[in-house]
């Protein structure tokens, strides 16, 4: 992997984490009055996993700079899809989006759970 892929992985990485801090302090401050309690704890796991996987792609990010590794590819997208399908679908449905959506759900956790086992692919190689 190019250390012009590392540089994307960290720019993402940085974005979700942002993002992240800026949808919970949204959902803290803007959204209390809105939202009943089982929304704004839908809304808070989401925001949670976001972060939590914001740093994980931090992580593969740095070690993508060091050297080629395709799992920190597949990793950095594990990561990617499953804060969209994952944390997306959990701050829809937190919005009132239909329950349908929560099929979604498990296919951005299944992309995580495929996330942390690239990178821990990727770590053993080294």
């Amino acid at each position: 992997m190019s250390s012009g892929s590392g540089r994307s992985i960290l720019l993402i990485a940085a974005c979700a984490g942002a993002l992240a801090v800026v949808l919970g302090a949204f959902g803290a401050h803007a959204l209390r009055s809105s939202l009943d309690a089982t929304a704004l704890a839908t809304w808070q796991v989401a925001v949670d996993y976001q972060f939590r996987h914001a740093l994980a792609l931090l992580a593969a990010g740095l070690l993508a700079r060091t050297g080629p590794a395709r799992a920190l590819r597949v990793a950095a997208a594990g990561f990617t899809v499953g804060m969209l399908l994952f944390c997306g679908s959990l701050y829809a449905l937190a919005l009132g989006a239909p329950r349908m959506l929560g099929v979604v759900t498990p296919l951005g956790g299944a992309s995580f759970i495929i996330g942390w086992i690239a990178l821990g692919a990727a770590a053993l190689r080294r």
